[in-house]
């Protein structure tokens, strides 16, 4: 079989796939890994329900978050990033953090991998790793932990299920890229924007795209992700006990294009606070990332003109970590001698 990818990517809404023969073993796995490859050929994006996730947790998760932000801006200062220091962590105001070099109207917390003083890496002072900061708030660490547990553990069945779909051993990125995966989690609060445009639309995150394998999104009800494609902007609102599931930069480096990593936006336009919950499941920091040799497929990729930050994927060479430090430090540049 050989497949010719078309860049022309036209889609009208975002699949819903039911992943519960994924978690549990039984059913018709074969449907479940063509319905996933279908939505990464053509939409990069797919909901997925069924996924086993504790729904007391997810609301647990959901208040303290709604506590935290509901602070003054000093109190949630007392955990800012700029004490995180290499390992990337903290609290970021309103408009502290820029998209294409546009400041978002958005705030938030970044988290990853808890590690201690005495890991490895942290002692070796590699960027992006280390302690998180979590505010003085009863549960909220163990929470955070806990679900960030549950999405790790989740991402490794998607990725079987993702390998399965590409013709791969399920294991094919276990064992070469994600066995011990980068995993960052981000919870993020969009005010509603109260204030006169003067004509400019504002966003609370503007057009990209991810940057690793695969993002699992947790979303409260208020709506307002938007999906691109040929045919306009898609909007995906909140679908009950699901998560919203996306490909990055380098599932679409390693297949060549076959998968792509689709922009998305998001504009709160409700009158009250916006949560989202962005889980990123990437390959390990000192992982090169090569192009699968995917047997019978010749995917035709010619997508920088295509892209909204005029790069390709496809002519970056090296570790993820240097792709992802080229990406972050744009992102608060203020923070960049901190980490590079």
């Amino acid at each position: 079989m050989k497949i010719l990818q078309v860049l022309e990517q036209r889609f009208s809404q975002v699949p819903i796939i039911d992943i519960q023969p994924l978690i549990c073993g039984e059913g018709d796995r074969h449907a479940v890994t063509a319905q996933i490859g279908q939505a990464c050929r053509e939409s990069g994006f797919f909901y997925i329900v069924g996924h086993g996730v504790d729904q007391g947790l997810q609301q647990r998760l959901e208040q303290l978050s709604r506590q935290f932000f509901a602070q003054d801006l000093a109190t949630k200062l007392e955990i800012r990033m700029a004490l995180g220091g290499k390992a990337w962590r903290g609290y970021f105001p309103v408009g502290g953090e820029l998209t294409s070099g546009k400041p978002d109207l958005k705030e938030g917390i970044y988290f990853g991998a808890e590690l201690d003083a005495d890991h490895p890496l942290v002692k070796a002072g590699t960027p992006m790793h280390g302690a998180n900061l979590f505010p003085p708030i009863p549960l909220f660490r163990e929470t955070v932990l806990e679900y960030m547990a549950a999405m790790t553990q989740l991402g490794h069945t998607l990725m079987a299920g993702i390998a399965l779909s590409l013709g791969l051993p399920k294991s094919y990125f276990a064992d070469r890229y994600t066995k011990d995966p980068l995993t960052l989690f981000r919870i993020f609060n969009y005010p509603p924007d109260l204030s006169p445009s003067h004509g400019e639309t504002r966003w609370g995150v503007g057009e990209h795209t991810d940057y690793g394998v695969l993002t699992i999104l947790k979303q409260d009800d208020s709506g307002g992700l938007q999906v691109k494609s040929k045919s306009g902007w898609i909007a995906a609102p909140p679908v009950p006990d699901s998560f919203v599931c996306n490909i990055g930069d380098m599932l679409d480096r390693m297949t060549g294009g076959l998968y792509k990593s689709t922009p998305h936006r998001v504009q709160n336009q409700a009158a009250s606070d916006r949560l989202s919950f962005p889980f990123f499941f990437d390959p390990n920091f000192d992982v090169e990332v090569k192009p699968i040799e995917l047997k019978g497929l010749e995917v035709v990729v010619d997508d920088k003109n295509e892209r909204w930050d005029q790069a390709s994927v496809h002519d970056f060479r090296g570790t993820y970590g240097e792709y992802v430090l080229s990406k972050v430090a744009k992102v608060f540049p203020q923070l960049r001698d901190t980490v590079l």
